[in-house]
């Protein structure tokens, strides 16, 4: 079975049978931080997300920035190019504001030869595919299509022209859990050699319990592959430190999916136990990454996958600030920005240099399409993609 049709998806690996639904429950590992308290600067959110200029795209589209605002003063702000997540303004251990994601001032910085020529994604939607297809080929009822290679041999996050190059059409709005942005996008048959028309939602709700939630649902009319996604990157120490060495990382998972020299999967689903993939238990970033050849840029695979489950938790001691991720997606990606070289100046002129931001990118696993024993990617006519990804924000102090 491929994606949800009435809200339940099962699928089979080796030794393991994965649920994943569409639900409400709590997260069964819940971080140990508390829900900070409004300060005194804190003012109610407003009925409506306000938005403003983000400068011209190149082909010459006024683009918009929202932001999005809860009762306590955090604020997340959004662009209707690539569904860029910008800024997460959220308080630390002692409640001042700070911005713990990486972004830029303006569209023409995502648009820059600079920016394009290290393809960071930096904040984006990504798809039609996030991640790898090897060789940028698969085979799907009985046709092999092939897709734009753009690393190396490979398609990587949609190919040349993905989600993160697309200007969607936004509209802010309000729900009962908070301030929302809608955004759509029609990926039509073909484009960048995917098959069907693929019409895809993607809302963002800002929630007063300091929470980001992306809820992802498309439909196609012809067999296609789908693997949505976000490519954030997170630094919680906002104005602390350069680099996320010191955030201690928890992963919920006993394997990962062992990659080659060109990051693509094996097959093989190894046991982190012993080795430095072994987030079961909290490490920081940087305590073994040495260990591994160019730093973390793998995919775990997550022992709970029935309803909403706890994807990874992140605590940053310098600031306070915790982040916990919580999906109903088999597998999470985590990449320790180890392409990032300081060539590219983000915010405020801040240089992202190696290690400025680490991503948690809920998925399903690199090149299912190419691997029958991964959980399937395939979307039908008829059938309903929909996944809920949700990163909140607490403190420790």
């Amino acid at each position: 079975m491929s994606f949800r049709r009435s809200g339940l998806l099962a699928v089979t690996l080796p030794g393991l049978l994965l649920l994943a639904a569409c639900g409400s429950n709590p997260s069964a590992e819940q971080t140990t931080a508390t829900a900070p308290a409004a300060d005194s600067t804190s003012t109610k959110a407003a009925a409506m997300p306000t938005s403003a200029s983000f400068g011209k795209a190149l082909d010459g589209t006024e683009i918009q920035l929202f932001t999005l605002t809860n009762k306590q003063g955090a604020k997340a702000a959004i662009t209707n190019y690539a569904g860029t997540l910008v800024s997460l303004m959220m308080p630390d251990k002692d409640g001042k504001m700070g911005d713990v994601v990486l972004g830029f001032d303006s569209v023409s910085d995502y648009q820059s030869p600079a920016f394009r020529k290290a393809n960071p994604y930096i904040g984006a939607l990504i798809g039609r595919y996030g991640n790898r297809i090897a060789k940028g080929k698969f085979t799907l009822d009985g046709k092999q299509y092939q897709l734009p290679t753009n690393n190396g041999a490979n398609s990587l996050h949609g190919g040349k022209t993905g989600y993160d190059q697309r200007i969607w059409e936004a509209t802010p709005g309000t729900s009962a859990e908070g301030q929302t942005l809608t955004l759509k996008y029609l990926s039509k048959d073909g484009e960048e050699g995917y098959p069907g028309n693929l019409q895809i939602t993607v809302v963002y709700t800002l929630t007063d319990a300091n929470a980001l939630q992306i809820d992802y649902t498309a439909t196609t009319d012809k067999a296609t592959v789908v693997n949505l996604t976000n490519h954030a990157y997170f630094n919680l120490s906002h104005g602390v430190s350069k680099d996320i060495l010191a955030h201690k990382v928890t992963i919920p998972a006993d394997r990962y999916t062992v990659v080659d020299a060109d990051l693509i999967p094996t097959g093989e689903l190894r046991p982190v136990k012993g080795t430095p993939f072994d987030f079961t238990t909290p490490h920081a970033i940087g305590e073994r990454i040495a260990q591994v050849p160019g730093g973390y840029d793998h995919n775990w695979v997550l022992n709970n996958t029935t309803g909403q489950h706890s994807a990874a938790t992140v605590y940053d001691p310098a600031s306070g600030r915790t982040m916990e991720v919580t999906t109903d997606q088999p597998g999470i990606q985590f990449y320790t920005g180890n392409f990032l070289d300081g060539t590219l100046k983000g915010k405020g002129g801040t240089v992202y240099g190696k290690h400025a931001g680490f991503c948690l990118e809920t998925q399903h696993f690199p090149d299912s399409p190419n691997q029958p024993k991964f959980p399937s990617t395939v979307l039908k006519p008829g059938e309903t993609y929909h996944t809920v990804s949700t990163y909140t924000f607490g403190v420790r102090k």
